[in-house]
């Protein structure tokens, strides 16, 4: 990569770290904190009882023994994994407002990871296309994670295409205990609701779907060259033709219905998000609405 490059990213990396860090301490940590539980709670000690202690954490067997009362304690196991899967594919490296889907997916990873270390949790990555690209193993510390965004931004992939069936398969090697997984992606692909359902039995998997307003809706502009960032195909494509314009809204309300009911049937939280809109109030959002429902 040209110097000139590297500085860029520099830029880009720093950039992300001061707004991710700022959006964690204000908004993010405790309500990472409250939905996002460690693997359970673990034995402590066997203590005599004392003023205020709950009579139900009473051990009666020591009691007994030791002829006065005697309670059990027990710390909470925090200490989580949490694995990120992005989609490097061809149409992620694109954007026609506010900033690439690559560049938004790499400040989701920056804040969620940032979150994730000040709890003490342990954070890994899986860089997939239409092949796996990278993986680094799950660890603490915030270089890791500057090192992760810093891969988002600026690792060059081999391949263009996607597969998520195999990235989520690959899991199953990686990852030997349950995990929080982000999988982040456009989504704008099929063939993986079997892999998803396998990780999702093990792991609690958080689905984050990136688009670009493009993707949404056609404008009217006339004659416009469109490329697929996947297969480099080149097409012209007429946006004053209503019925394309129709056709093209109709198909993209399918595909985000299609994403909607798939993660239903699975049990899996799903975050929507957009180049074109801020990202933290949804995620603010998605805590709490979770936060709500783990109460119950």
């Amino acid at each position: 990569m040209p110097a000139f490059d590297l500085t860029q990213l520099h830029k880009k990396v720093r950039r992300i770290e001061i707004v991710s860090n700022r959006l964690v301490s204000e908004r993010v940590a405790g309500e990472y904190h409250s939905v996002f539980k460690g693997q359970g709670i673990e034995f402590e000690e066997v203590r005599p009882y004392a003023f205020g202690d709950e009579i139900r954490s009473i051990d009666w067997n020591v009691t007994a023994r030791a002829g006065s009362p005697h309670v059990r304690r027990y710390r909470e196991e925090r200490e989580m994994t949490v694995f990120f899967v992005v989609d490097m594919s061809g149409s992620c490296r694109f954007g026609t407002r506010g900033e690439f889907k690559s560049d938004l997916m790499a400040e989701i990873c920056a804040v969620l990871a940032l979150a994730a270390i000040a709890n003490n949790d342990r954070v890994g990555m899986l860089l997939a296309t239409d092949r796996l690209e990278k993986v680094l193993p799950p660890r603490k510390g915030r270089r890791h994670v500057l090192r992760l965004v810093r891969d988002v931004l600026g690792f060059a992939p081999e391949g263009y295409g996607t597969d998520l069936a195999q990235a989520l398969d690959h899991l199953r090697h990686v990852l030997h205990h349950r995990a929080v997984v982000f999988l982040i992606s456009d989504f704008l692909t099929g063939g993986y609701e079997r892999a998803l359902s396998v990780v999702a039995r093990r792991h609690d998997v958080i689905a984050i779907a990136i688009e670009d307003p493009l993707e949404r809706e056609l404008p009217r502009v006339g004659l416009i060259p469109m490329i697929d960032g996947e297969s480099g195909r080149v097409m012209v494509v007429d946006t004053c033709d209503a019925r394309l314009r129709r056709r093209f809204a109709d198909e993209t309300r399918q595909r985000r219905e299609e994403r909607l009911t798939l993660c239903r049937r699975h049990e899996i939280d799903l975050i929507e998000l957009a180049t074109d809109r801020s990202y933290d109030a949804e995620l603010v959002k998605f805590f709490r609405r979770r936060a709500r429902r783990l109460s119950r």
